[in-house]
């Protein structure tokens, strides 16, 4: 059917509706129905989804003003961390330098102490070496005496043992045996001669 046929139909009067052309009571009820339609939304469903899309957005932007003042606690938070952290590792330094100081004062007083027990105990050994030359001196004097009064007594040929008497011999011998006016040479050539 083409589109000259329908106008001749449509105007000869036949029933034949055009399929395009929509029948009048549908369209009255249509445009109705629409407009009951855009009223409820209107009046209804919009106000909501403007309450809706406002809420969202309030949310929104104070999700927004909440992230942007945690982030600038955050900041804060984090310079004064990093400024703790300063501070944390300068008394850390300070503290090391004073550890620093202390051992070193700690060892010198150790090596002083050390010096002064080393000097204590090499005056306590030069003492008692002393008193150990003194004692085998002694010693000495009397087994020296004892000898060279034996022997004196051999070769004079009396006893020599009254005791005052031997001690002034050991003594006078020994003193000229400490100035050096007897050597042990002159001992050995006045051997030699008897």
């Amino acid at each position: 059917m083409s589109l000259q046929t329908l106008v001749v139909r449509t105007a000869e009067g036949t029933e034949e509706r055009s399929p395009i052309f929509p029948h009048t009571p549908e369209l009255v009820w249509g445009l109705l129905m629409f407009g009951v339609i855009f009223l409820v939304v209107w009046k209804v469903a919009w106000p909501r989804l403007e309450g809706i899309v406002t809420a969202r957005q309030d949310a929104i932007e104070g999700g927004m003003e909440r992230a942007e003042k945690a982030e600038a606690e955050a900041a804060a938070a984090k310079k004064k961390y990093e400024e703790q952290l300063g501070d944390a590792r300068a008394e850390a330094a300070h503290i090391r330098e004073k550890a620093k100081e202390q051992g070193a004062q700690i060892i010198a007083e150790m090596r002083e102490q050390a010096n002064v027990e080393a000097h204590r105990i090499t005056e306590t050994a030069h003492k008692q070496i002393e008193a150990e030359r003194q004692q085998a001196m002694v010693q000495l004097r009397g087994e020296v005496g004892q000898i060279s009064t034996a022997l004196a007594s051999k070769i004079v040929g009396e006893s020599l043992d009254d005791e005052a008497r031997q001690r002034g011999i050991v003594d006078r011998f020994l003193a000229d045996l400490d100035s050096g006016a007897i050597t042990p040479e002159k001992l050995g050539a006045g051997d030699e001669g008897r």
